[in-house]
């Protein structure tokens, strides 16, 4: 009995030997290509021609792996570095914004301002711009945008990148500043009038080139009017004045302080002074708007705009009306 217990324990221990043998062999077999390939790859130029041509067929998730094998497998090679912003451009083109920015992000760290420094700069400020949101959402996506195109602008401006850069720019900045004026808008509502005018002060001192700025400078002048703070609200009636003196949003301000018994006059202790000065020194205030003020049964501050439409950027193409660069502000940033 013992005897036959020892044959049948030699018989188990022998079929798992042979069984795991087979299962060595077996994943020897299906993994023996990968190693062939990690010990023996295929040289540089010959791998970067395949990514290039997955690329340029459309499969730019093989060919975004293909760039970084490159890379892993000949960092030292010249086609290494340009594989490396390629895989950044082909996880772009797959709608891999995460993985785009990252790779990217990896090129600028580590080959900062070489020659496809810009091209890296490009897929980071394009992923996050494709992401920007309309005006009342969340806008982090264009302040990050907005960051990466002004060092597009900045550093390589002989770039294909720095034109439609420019472009991107007006239109992030414009989706920022009117982000700010929702939030202002909705405190100068509620009668939160302090955190109004801070939301107003940040589109006029950091977004004067937008299609928003007669209106923060106009609910500055209302917000201030509001707390009984005359002196601000004429400065910033001033400067509505002196640089959009046939705007609406000059008349009711004019209007409003005309119901203080006052008028638009820049003070040299005002928020805006300080900020500010003006281009031509010791000019004279900001006269009577041009055209009637609405009468003073009607409301003097327009009602507060509802949200606006949503507005995804598509056009990557600077037309003619986009390009042309904004009438500086009668006022500049003191330096």
């Amino acid at each position: 009995m013992m005897a036959f217990a020892k044959r049948s324990t030699r018989r188990r221990g022998a079929f798992g030997f042979a069984l795991i043998a087979a299962l060595l062999a077996a994943g020897c077999s299906s993994t023996s290509s990968d190693i062939t390939k990690a010990l023996n790859p295929d040289p540089p130029g010959k791998m970067y021609a395949e990514a290039d041509a997955f690329m340029s067929k459309g499969y730019y998730d093989e060919a975004a792996k293909r760039f970084e094998e490159l890379d892993r497998d000949h960092p030292y090679a010249p086609e290494s570095r340009r594989a490396m912003v390629m895989a950044a451009f082909a996880y772009y083109k797959a709608g891999k914004n995460p993985e785009a920015i990252a790779s990217a992000r990896r090129y600028t760290t580590v080959h900062p301002g070489t020659k496809d420094a810009a091209l890296a700069h490009h897929v980071i400020a394009s992923a996050y711009f494709d992401e920007i949101k309309d005006p009342s959402h969340d806008q982090t996506s264009a302040r990050r945008a907005l960051a990466e195109l002004k060092v597009i602008v900045s550093r390589y401006p002989d770039s294909p990148y720095a034109k439609q850069a420019e472009n991107r720019i007006r239109i992030a900045e414009d989706s920022i500043a009117a982000s700010e004026m929702n939030i202002g808008r909705y405190y100068l509502k509620k009668g939160q009038y302090v955190a109004a005018i801070n939301r107003f002060k940040t589109v006029v001192a950091e977004h004067q080139t937008t299609q928003h700025i007669e209106e923060a400078l106009h609910r500055l002048v209302e917000a201030n009017l509001a707390l009984g703070i005359v002196p601000e609200a004429q400065s910033a009636a001033a400067v509505l004045g002196y640089n959009f003196p046939n705007s609406k949003w000059y008349e009711n301000s004019y209007a409003l302080l005309g119901k203080q018994g006052v008028k638009p006059q820049e003070s040299a202790g005002s928020w805006i002074s300080q900020q500010w000065k003006k281009i031509v020194p010791g000019s004279a205030p900001a006269a009577a708007p041009q055209s009637k003020p609405q009468p003073a049964s009607q409301p003097v501050s327009p009602p507060l705009e509802p949200l606006p439409p949503e507005r995804v950027p598509t056009s990557d193409i600077p037309t003619a009306s986009t390009t042309k660069t904004s009438r500086p502000m009668g006022l500049t940033a003191a330096r």
